[in-house]
């Protein structure tokens, strides 16, 4: 219970020393949301997405799940998109992953966990897709990192791929889809390379990266 408790103090701490910086932040942020950016990240919970872009409540529309993972049928992740991009107006939509996601790690060696191995199938059919990219690479650790990137560009890749998105294009709406992923050593984000913001880009991007065996990753 300590715990709790020291939850709701460092909460009122929060809430004094925000209105002492603005007295009127939290009157003005009940008003309106008018974020620029969704965030689909991973539930870890060493990812807070506002903290490690230092953005403040309000700046930023946030859904996340186990190995951040964009799911055709997962209605609350597409409902997510959706508010997004229809109510919101976002102007870019963040997939972003981490390097030593203990989701893609179950997925890459099969590990049974229960309910979660349902989800984590997601995963394992990028880790198939690619086995010819993930095979060869006989480090552990590297073949773990690059299984996290794939699976960031898939799911981005998924976002493009939304009813949503593809009507917001086709209505000429301002908005990028982006791969990007975090590692926790060291603090940093790394951008991917996908960087989409048509249903035509998201084709050149297919007839660029498609032309070889596996999605050309930069890694940083």
């Amino acid at each position: 219970m300590d715990g709790l408790k020291r939850m709701f103090a460092n909460n009122r701490a929060w809430a004094a020393e925000m209105t002492r910086r603005s007295p009127r932040f939290f009157q003005d942020l009940s008003e309106l949301q008018e974020p620029e950016f969704l965030w689909i990240g991973c539930a870890d919970s060493r990812v807070p997405a506002n903290e490690i872009v230092g953005m403040r409540p309000g700046e930023l529309f946030v859904h996340r799940n186990v190995a951040n993972i964009v799911s055709h049928t997962d209605f609350n992740c597409l409902s997510v998109i959706q508010y997004a991009v229809e109510a919101l107006k976002v102007r870019h939509i963040i997939v972003c992953g981490h390097y030593g996601c203990g989701g893609v790690i179950a997925a890459q060696k099969n590990k049974r966990l229960g309910l979660i191995d349902n989800w984590l199938r997601h995963v394992q059919d990028v880790q198939e897709k690619y086995r010819g990219v993930l095979s060869p690479i006989t480090d552990e650790a590297e073949r773990q990192d690059r299984l996290c990137e794939l699976n960031v560009i898939e799911q981005a890749v998924n976002v493009c791929q939304t009813t949503v998105v593809q009507q917001a294009w086709r209505a000429g709406q301002d908005l990028t889809v982006h791969g990007w992923i975090y590692r926790l050593n060291d603090g940093l984000l790394h951008d991917l390379g996908l960087c989409v913001s048509s249903d035509e880009g998201l084709a050149d991007y297919y007839n660029v990266t498609h032309g070889i065996d596996h999605w050309p990753v930069p890694r940083g």
